[in-house]
Parts: structure tokens; sequence; C-alpha cells
């Protein structure tokens, strides 16, 4: 068997899981997660029942075992309106086809780490994504003690956006999550620093014309650019406010 940290790298390979790698997918994932996953998983996984998938393989074996499994990612397609960030695509709230792809798991095994074998298998992954018209990003959930897997998506250059209390439940103890994304097809969060500035700065210069249009009418009733004032005021609510600092805050504390 050729020892992939070996001057001679291994030649590796993608491609779509498939039934022949059951054995090895339940194998690796079972070595490799604190979290037991039903036979039902790995089923849907390698039969691709609702879940797209792919693989890594090193083909430069010399034995039987060129074509099994050393690595992978298994992700589904989910509704962006069924997520957990569909605030942050509220200015597309139009649009109800919005799609994101979720990232279930993704694994590579310990003698073949430090390869580039995991990213190479989330590009393929973002590549899938940006190729759906209708799909704005790519996202996922760490466990919060996982430093290695934090460090990892933020090289691969994904938006870490807020902190999940409590997510996971594991051997009887809770455990906040991470959640992570990557904007693709002009998705992006409308929470930057940036855009919060400018939304600050729209509602103060409606507030200060609402105040000039106050002082200078002599009429009970609102004229018509008074209303427009006043519907500009309205839709950057206190509460919407609120909820964009309430979301660069948890970044913050983590």
């Amino acid at each position: 068997m050729l020892d992939p940290r070996s001057e001679i790298y291994p030649t590796i390979e993608y491609r779509p899981i498939q039934p022949s790698d059951l054995e090895a997918l339940e194998k690796i994932h079972l070595a490799l997660f604190p979290i037991r996953y039903e036979r039902e998983f790995f089923l849907n996984v390698v039969n691709g029942h609702g879940i797209v998938s792919w693989g890594a393989v090193d083909t430069s074996r010399s034995d039987d075992r060129r074509d099994e499994i050393i690595g992978f990612v298994t992700t589904r397609m989910i509704a962006a309106k069924d997520s957990e960030i569909e605030d942050l695509f509220r200015y597309n709230s139009s649009r109800k086809d919005l799609t994101l792809v979720y990232i279930l798991t993704l694994g590579v095994v310990d003698s073949y780490r430090n390869l580039g074998i995991a990213s190479s298998l989330v590009r393929e992954v973002v590549k899938y994504a940006a190729s759906i018209s209708n799909c704005r990003g790519v996202y996922l959930h760490v466990i919060s003690y996982n430093q290695p897997a934090i460090s990892f998506y933020k090289k691969m250059l994904f938006k870490l956006v807020r902190r999940l209390p409590l997510f996971y439940y594991i051997r009887g103890q809770h455990y906040d999550s991470y959640l992570f994304v990557y904007y693709v097809n002009g998705g992006r969060s409308p929470c930057s620093p940036l855009e919060i500035v400018t939304s600050f700065v729209v509602d103060f210069r409606a507030f200060v014309k609402m105040l000039v249009a106050k002082f200078w009418t002599k009429e009970d009733h609102c004229n018509p650019r008074w209303a427009r004032c006043q519907e500009s005021n309205t839709l950057l609510s206190p509460q919407t406010n609120k909820r964009i600092i309430s979301g660069d805050n948890t970044r913050c504390h983590v």
C-alpha cells in the first residue's frame, strides 16, 4: 500500500459516491464522528436519494482498493425559507424559489490528512452550488469545540454568521454550534458593517426630513413628500435594527 505521507504523493480523483461505497462510508463515519448515523442515511447517500455527494479515491494504489473512498462530502439541497438563515436573504424575500446547499458531513481518513483533499471536496460543493441559478449559498454547522474545522472553513472563506446555543446533544452533554455560510450567485448577508452604517444614514436622513417637514407644514395632514419620509422610516423599524445588531453581536462574541 502506498504511504500517502511519503515523498510520492498519491493521485486523488473525485467522483460521485455510489452503492459500492456503502461499507467504506459507514466505517469512516464511525471512525470520525461522535454521532451515530442510521443505516437509512447511508443508503440515501449511496443511492442519491435526496443527497448529493462526492468521494475521493486514491487511484495510485496498486491493490484492489484503488477505487475505495478515502474522503467524502455529503450535501442536501434545501429551500432557503426552510433554513436557519432565511433572514440573511431578506432582501430577496420576493423570491420564493431560492435554495441553499447544506453540507451534512465532510471527512477524510487519518492517513490522507493535510493533502488538500477536504478543500477539494468543499470546492466541488461550491462549484455545484454556483451552477444552480437560484442557489444562494452553501452552509453548515460546526460544533463549538472543533477548532480545526472552524479554522478550516474560515480558510475556505466561509462566513461565520452566528452561534446557536445548545444545538448539539451528544452523550448527555449540550454543545453550541457555529453556523458558516459561503455565498454564491449574488447571495450575501445584508448585515455587513458597511450596510448597517448605510441603513443608519438613510434612516437618519429620513428622520431629519420628517422633522423639517413637520416644522414647516401648517396643515394637520401630511403632504406627499412627508408620506414618503414616513414610509421610509417605517421600513427601518427599531425591531429590524435590533435584529441586525443582535446578529452582529453574535459574530463578535464567537
